[in-house]
């Protein structure tokens, strides 16, 4: 069974990478993604590129996987509302009310899977 998490969190990881990586090579696609509330929107999206990147990265490190997936975990939680707010908006930041709708419960996946990784020694 130890083999199963391994390879979820080295998946994990893969995605955590691919992803913070997407917000320095299409920026401008997360900037639907950031509330109009908040100020410094490129920080936002850069910082929290870089915050993907480091967390998959050390999830990849057996000596911190478990603090990786906390962080992943609080992050995915944090990025739960966006993904609610995008199902039920007229326009959706993700591009079309059915991506929006396929992303949430992958957002839940995810938050799941971090959650039960944290609890896992690599």
């Amino acid at each position: 069974m130890k083999i199963i998490w391994n390879i979820l969190r080295i998946l994990l990881a893969i995605f955590m990478i691919y992803a913070g990586s997407q917000h320095f090579i299409k920026p401008s696609f997360f900037n639907a993604f950031v509330p109009d509330f908040l100020v410094y929107e490129n920080f936002i999206i850069y910082a929290s590129g870089v915050l993907e990147v480091a967390l998959g990265i050390l999830l990849l490190i057996p000596k911190y996987a478990g603090k990786a997936a906390t962080g992943i975990f609080i992050l995915m939680i944090l990025f739960l509302p966006i993904h609610i707010w995008d199902v039920f908006s007229e326009t959706p930041a993700i591009g079309s009310h059915r991506a929006a709708v396929i992303r949430l419960p992958i957002q839940f996946i995810l938050i799941v899977l971090a959650y039960k990784l944290e609890k896992i020694k690599a």
